[in-house]
């Protein structure tokens, strides 16, 4: 019989649900919630009540899409944490309660370690992944990683976000510019029609592998605040090309410590996981950075880029072929590192 994991995602504002069978993917349904654009970020407390809306609908529809019955289930992955507590409650709650009525095992997916995976989630046999041990430079609104992948299990933080992380930079500085939630998409789409080196913004000097980015928003909101008193026009007049210098400066501060990190640990392949890495800017250069350190880049495909369950369902069967279950009485947590 096939090994069939129904996972669910629900750390943040996307309520997915994905159903894998022996490793492949089967079906990945993600809802996402609009709700929160008028508040120029995610509310919590808005967050949890749509995952309360939209998690019988997604499960139900990753199954009908999979054509997989409930009974053949074999095990229910689901994201413990980290994330928004209220959200997480959610997809836990009707995790154990599905798997208490099912009789079945459940599987507690950290969701970190989803996202530095999430270059093996397979949609055909034939997919190749990466070699063991590989570099995973983790870029989201809430982590700014650069994470050792030694095995599905043992992963190493050799250089974190001290502050921001890259995805808060954007959508902060985004805001600045008036630009909708999420802002990222929006920059990078206006930072195609710019000039990268008509503003020049603040770069941190950090020792080691470690991030900051709010030296750079700070940067960014001066520069915006100082074109303003000479000219109220000036956020019009000059939106692509402060988007395009903006992500050019993010992708040059991520990528400066991704290639330290390439040559001290003389890995051949790099792998690019969260929300930022779906960003035409990251994903170009971290293409062009590994050719010329000679390493393999690995840059999945945008739907697996965001909040996801084919992520937590490829992570949860990792841990169903060693059968690391866990007990019901698990509490999600809100916040913990890899």
């Amino acid at each position: 019989m096939s090994i069939n994991i129904l996972a669910i995602e629900s750390s943040c504002d996307d309520t997915s649900c994905a159903v894998i069978s022996d490793g492949i993917l089967k079906s990945n349904v993600i809802a996402s919630q609009k709700v929160h654009e008028a508040y120029g970020g995610v509310v919590p407390e808005l967050a949890s009540r749509a995952h309360q809306q939209n998690i019988v609908p997604v499960v139900s529809e990753a199954l009908r899409q999979a054509g997989v019955d409930k009974s053949d289930l074999a095990a229910i992955a689901y994201t413990r944490g980290p994330g928004l507590l209220g959200s997480l409650l959610v997809g836990t709650s009707f995790a154990k309660g599905m798997a208490i009525g099912l009789d079945i095992p459940l599987i507690d997916v950290n969701h970190l370690h989803a996202h530095a995976l999430s270059q093996f989630i397979k949609e055909d046999a034939s997919d190749e992944v990466p070699a063991f041990p590989f570099l995973c430079l983790l870029v989201s609104g809430g982590n700014s990683q650069i994470v050792l992948v030694k095995s599905p299990e043992e992963m190493q933080i050799l250089g974190q976000t001290i502050d921001d992380a890259a995805g808060e930079a954007f959508d902060k500085c985004a805001k600045v510019m008036g630009l909708p939630y999420p802002g990222g998409p929006h920059i990078d789409r206006l930072a195609a029609q710019g000039d990268p080196e008509r503003f020049k913004f603040s770069k941190p000097h950090i020792q080691g592998l470690d991030y900051s980015f709010s030296g750079l928003k700070t940067s960014f909101l001066y520069t915006v605040r100082d074109g303003l008193k000479e000219n109220p026009a000036f956020i019009e007049e000059n939106l692509p090309d402060l988007c395009a210098s903006l992500q050019k400066t993010i992708v040059d501060i991520l990528l400066n410590k991704l290639k330290k990190a390439i040559r001290q640990t003389g890995v051949k392949d790099v792998t690019i996981g969260g929300g930022v890495s779906a960003n035409s800017g990251v994903r170009d250069a971290v293409a062009k950075l590994c050719e010329k350190e000679n390493v393999k880049a690995w840059i999945p495909k945008r739907v697996f880029t965001t909040d996801n369950a084919a992520m937590v369902a490829t992570a949860g069967y990792f841990k169903y072929l060693k059968k690391e279950f866990c007990p019901l009485d698990l509490p999600p947590f809100a916040r913990v590192t890899l």
